[in-house]
């Protein structure tokens, strides 16, 4: 890797841990009225999206460093694309976190080195193998996001919408991966990733 680019992707890394994101997009649900949440509902509303702030997290640093490790030019703009979306979806969580008087993970830098890690490890097996990774990753954050749409305070709407959305981009995301010939993973490999999900998302809703 060149200077220039070891310069941009580290601005990349800086950004996506430190700044506050901006999307291009409206965030869903913005013109709703917000909830009338009791302190333990908007604790705990703030906890989930803390959640899945961290997430968008790990998915920057993943595609980040898969990009950096593919020799293919049409994975590269897939995972730049998926990247842009999740930069809204980064913007969104951390605008409901702040709704909710929540805050970001304290260790979100470390989530953010293990998932580039990560990230450059699955793109160095080439891109079949690396983009049947984004594709399971994806599946994977759309069932979590599934079941915080079912734990979220009834009357949080604005939360629920944003959560819609992500939804929807996610499953997108899996469904180009599969289409510019994502490998299946190995039934070990999806049972692996399941259990760093799980310590991730319950380390995240309190720290």
């Amino acid at each position: 890797m060149n200077l220039d680019r070891l310069i941009v992707e580290f601005d990349k890394s800086l950004r996506t841990v430190f700044a506050s994101s901006v999307s291009a997009r409206p965030i869903p649900g913005d013109e709703l009225p917000e909830a009338h949440l009791d302190p333990a509902e908007r604790q705990h509303a703030a906890a989930l999206m803390r959640v899945n702030h961290v997430g968008e997290v790990c998915a920057q640093a993943l595609y980040q460093g898969q990009a950096i490790a593919s020799s293919s030019v049409e994975t590269r703009v897939e995972l730049a694309k998926a990247a842009q979306e999740e930069t809204e979806h980064l913007a969104w969580t951390e605008a409901r976190i702040a709704a909710l008087g929540g805050r970001k993970s304290f260790l979100n830098p470390v989530w953010y080195g293990g998932s580039l890690v990560l990230g450059m490890l699955a793109g160095h097996l080439g891109d079949a193998w690396s983009l049947g990774f984004l594709a399971e990753t994806e599946r994977q954050v759309g069932i979590h996001l599934d079941d915080h749409l079912g734990r979220l305070p009834a009357a949080d709407e604005k939360s629920r919408q944003v959560l819609l959305q992500m939804q929807s981009d996610e499953a997108a995301h899996a469904a180009a991966a599969v289409q510019l010939g994502a490998s299946e993973l190995p039934v070990a490999a999806r049972v692996v990733m399941q259990a760093a999900s799980r310590v991730m998302t319950r380390t995240a809703y309190f720290i």
